[in-house]
């Protein structure tokens, strides 16, 4: 028996393992190839004809691409790179939204060695030199629309994804023998960032797709069968591996999201596929909430999961009423470490409590630990480590452990407020400001205080401002926290800062109170 045939969390930690995992792909620790586990393998193994990819536009249409046609043509561009020169080992740039011709130069470049390198379409001029600058791609494939973006960088020739490009690779061949071994590198992921600085690149090899499969089965909790969909940009780590490659390598049929993000036009999309397994980041579900019109769709889901941030107990409440009472379940990890903390999505034997992290995935451990290093007590807040190379990793997250051993996050290590003494959560913060019905999104930081040393301020997008609004504020905070946990500033504003990939960026907000600061000095 298969893994991806076990759903319980009992299975889960009795049978697997690293060589469980290997069983579900074709290559071997010597040869293997992610395009091949992807796509080939599936068109050739009976489902040539079912959809690999369907994508829901902004504008309203709807495209597939079957795993016999991504298999043909990722495989010409294979031979079209081979014939440009490109060589194993050459990074080839992508900055295309979802579309055929996106997963094609993706497949086709891992194909033949090359290492793909999916861009974020929003960059701007700079925030593309300095990837570029950093990963020296040979090609950049993009699209009329952002043509000019990436000729202004100098370097890579660009290559535009158009019918001309398609009748140039309709005369190769549409088979391709794969060559790679497991540790050769694949992709560079970037990550989300602000365009103005450069996130490390992400280095992944092919043996990454069997590592990814544990927060696929247990963390989006994805199985064959599953019409699954994912909104995030495949830019970004979550609609890459989770959205993309994990679903793709398990022959599943994914949803992908093109364009301007619409909550609404996700919901349809949720009803027109009959998607069953919904893994997005927490601001999609927020916005599907803020929309009003999630009553208006009918829905088949049995599987939800989030990540990227915690989600406030208002928008839990949504998910719950909206979806049939199924779970929405977190998915935690960071980039240096990965997925480690799940909720196990589809497991009958593992009750979801709402707002937790979960547990760790098979195999890893997971601890709290005090400010001295020691394993923190239930309820006890510390930062979260991973035990890696025989030492804990610092995760940089606060969070806590009830004594059934389910773990909560508690915000990041600088996200804490001392103020006059008291410690408080920016989170716990933020989420009673949602709970205000005028209250669109908030999102809080510690700022210097002469008095106090820090005071909580809060950004807050609402339907309404003023002083009176507040001073509402204020005390909807604090009769439902403490009295000295609220915060004692508040601007309203039209929209919070946000990284690429949706979450708040707080950082640019305590950037921008420092350079407010040292301006007033």
């Amino acid at each position: 028996m298969r893994l991806t045939d076990l759903t319980s969390y009992a299975d889960a930690q009795r049978e697997c393992s690293s060589a469980r995992l290997w069983e579900l792909f074709d290559g071997n620790k010597e040869a293997l190839n992610i395009a091949h586990e992807c796509v080939d393998r599936h068109a050739e193994g009976g489902s040539r004809d079912r959809a690999a990819v369907c994508i829901a536009h902004a504008d309203g249409r709807d495209l597939a691409i079957t795993f016999g046609e991504l298999s043909e043509a990722s495989s010409r561009f294979a031979h079209w790179l081979e014939s440009r020169g490109v060589a194993a080992g050459d990074r080839v740039a992508i900055m295309l939204e979802p579309s055929p011709a996106f997963y094609v130069a993706l497949f086709g470049a891992m194909k033949c060695g090359a290492v793909a390198v999916p861009l974020f379409t929003l960059f701007g001029p700079e925030g593309l030199r300095l990837r570029v600058d950093d990963c020296g791609p040979r090609l950049i494939v993009t699209d009329e629309e952002r043509a000019g973006i990436a000729r202004s960088v100098v370097g890579p020739q660009v290559v535009i994804a158009n019918a001309l490009l398609d009748e140039e690779l309709a005369s190769f061949p549409s088979r391709y023998e794969t060559r790679t071994r497991a540790d050769d590198m694949a992709m560079y992921q970037y990550t989300s960032g602000t365009t103005r600085e450069l996130p490390d690149a992400v280095k992944h090899t092919h043996r990454a797709i069997v590592v990814v499969m544990l927060a696929a089965l247990y963390g989006t909790g994805v199985r064959p069968g599953d019409r699954y969909f994912c909104p995030s940009s495949p830019a970004w780590g979550h609609g890459l591996w989770h959205g993309t490659l994990a679903p793709l390598a398990l022959g599943v049929t994914i949803g992908a999201y093109a364009g301007k993000f619409d909550p609404v036009r996700l919901l349809k999309a949720l009803q027109d596929y009959e998607i069953t397994n919904l893994s997005a980041a927490a601001t999609h579900y927020r916005m599907m909430r803020l929309s009003g019109a999630a009553a208006s769709f009918r829905y088949a889901l049995r599987k939800l999961s989030y990540t990227g941030e915690p989600i406030d107990p208002a928008t839990l409440d949504f998910v719950h009423e909206t979806f049939g009472g199924v779970p929405v379940c977190s998915i935690y990890g960071t980039t240096e470490v990965g997925v480690i903390l799940v909720n196990y999505p589809g497991a009958e034997d593992f009750p979801v409590k709402p707002g937790s992290l979960g547990k760790a995935v098979p195999g890893v451990k997971v601890e709290v630990h005090d400010a001295e290093g020691r394993p923190a007590r239930p309820g006890q807040v510390g930062e979260i480590k991973v035990w890696r190379r025989d030492a804990w990793f610092p995760t940089k997250d606060l969070g806590h452990h009830d004594e059934d051993g389910y773990f909560y996050h508690n915000g990041r290590a600088d996200d804490v407020i001392i103020s006059a003494g008291w410690t408080m959560s920016a989170v716990e913060i933020e989420n009673v400001l949602l709970k205000h019905p005028d209250v669109r999104e908030a999102a809080v930081i510690g700022v210097p205080d002469g008095i106090r040393g820090q005071v909580a301020k809060a950004f807050v997008v609402a339907a309404r401002d003023g002083d009176d609004f507040a001073r509402e504020l204020q005390d909807f905070t604090r009769t439902r926290l403490s009295q000295h946990e609220y915060p004692r500033r508040l601007a309203f504003v039209p929209e919070l800062p946000k990284t690429p990939a949706g979450k708040v960026n707080r950082k640019v907000l305590r950037d921008r109170e420092s350079a407010a600061a040292s301006a007033a000095a």
